[in-house]
């Protein structure tokens, strides 16, 4: 009895903060299987990929216009049924985003194209749901030990813009003073001369934050709040 024929996916996983809201990138398909249902951009790896991060990279531009981001590897996910094409394996990866400056365009092969807050998803393609549910934990890990919540953030930014971040992530409110007081004392924030005008109040202090200064520290940081 010859084998079932395996075949390999894509799919990425975007998130964005607007306006102190998580948000994830989503494509309403097209055409079957899943037609009108929204779902992550993805597609099938094909022979001239280069590797599974090309074919991503690819995927993701070619449906939303999103390029030159960075991509992280998340999980491969392949259980059975989880497609209705046959037996396929996706595998997922996290991209962090600024919605700023981002030029969104949908692909021929979609009807829609849009970002969703994390928690009101519509009804969602294939396990796009669970892929998406794992991603948002595991992005709950990365901010308390990694550098991941500034690439939700422009190079210059407020502590109340980072923490808004968090808060967005969290889904939850921090500490004000705690939060600035853990920060502050870090090691990671460069202070510049330079303010921004936060609505009615008063300027409000820029920072921003160096990859290579955070990796000489000698003792990573815990940001646990």
């Amino acid at each position: 009895m010859p084998s079932e024929l395996v075949r390999v996916t894509v799919d990425t996983l975007a998130f964005a903060v607007q306006q102190g809201s998580l948000e994830v990138l989503l494509v309403k398909r097209k055409n079957e299987p899943f037609k009108s249902f929204w779902g992550l951009p993805g597609g099938f790896l094909l022979e001239e990929d280069e590797s599974l991060e090309a074919a991503a990279t690819r995927e993701l531009y070619d449906e939303t216009n999103v390029s030159n981001v960075y991509l992280e590897q998340l999980y491969t996910f392949g259980d059975k049924g989880r497609d209705p094409r046959g037996r396929i394996i996706t595998a997922s990866y996290l991209a962090l985003l600024r919605q700023e400056g981002l030029e969104l365009r949908a692909s021929a092969d979609a009807s829609g194209l849009a970002w969703w807050p994390v928690n009101e998803l519509p009804p969602l393609a294939f396990d796009h749901q669970r892929i998406i549910t794992y991603g948002y934990q595991r992005l709950k890990y990365k901010i308390e030990y990694s550098p991941a919540a500034f690439k939700l953030l422009p190079e210059k930014f407020t502590l109340r813009d980072l923490q808004m971040v968090y808060e967005a992530i969290l889904g939850r409110t921090v500490d004000n003073r705690n939060f600035r007081k853990k920060f502050l004392g870090s090691g990671v924030l460069q202070e510049l001369n330079e303010t921004s005008q936060e609505g009615s109040y008063r300027p409000a202090r820029l920072y921003c934050f160096s990859e290579q200064d955070f990796e000489k520290l000698p003792d990573r940081p815990v940001f646990v709040f």
